[in-house]
């Protein structure tokens, strides 16, 4: 069954895209949930009038992340945590501090959201990676380390 996105959905697609998939996860849960419509030929040609007016303000987001991307490209961020003396921190590191310390260490305010951590959660101390997804077409892994405060 194919079906046209009202907003990004992870691992499935973007919003206006025409994906197909199977009926009954359309009809129980992408078209109930208000993820998304049938892809009717008038729905179509709705979708493909929206998509032309946006693609002027796509390009300025585009290029918009690209800065992002060329100004994070190759950083490592320092995340303070408190931990034990074997290691482990007492909490977790999540997206959230990561998106806290790219906007107080580099001045950058990305989306929570557009962050991925390996595991959800980072439970020890050490280097790790997140990935970024700053647009659909520009994404970015940033090395961050977990530091005992």
């Amino acid at each position: 069954m194919e079906v046209i996105l009202k907003q990004d959905i992870n691992n499935i697609g973007y919003k206006n895209d025409i994906i197909k998939v199977k009926s009954g996860y359309a009809r129980n849960y992408l078209i109930p949930k208000g993820l998304a419509v049938v892809a009717t030929p008038m729905n179509k040609k709705i979708a493909a009038e929206t998509q032309k007016q946006r693609m002027f303000k796509e390009e300025r987001i585009k290029k918009d992340a690209t800065k992002v991307l060329d100004a994070l490209q190759n950083i490592t961020l320092k995340i303070g945590a408190k931990a034990g003396p074997t290691g482990k921190i007492y909490g977790s590191v999540n997206a959230i501090q990561i998106a806290e310390a790219i906007q107080q260490q580099y001045n950058y305010e990305i989306d929570r959201k557009k962050i991925t951590v390996d595991g959800d959660a980072i439970k020890e101390l050490g280097t790790y990676t997140a990935k970024i997804n700053l647009h659909k077409e520009v994404k970015l892994e940033v090395k961050f380390e977990v530091v005992a405060e």
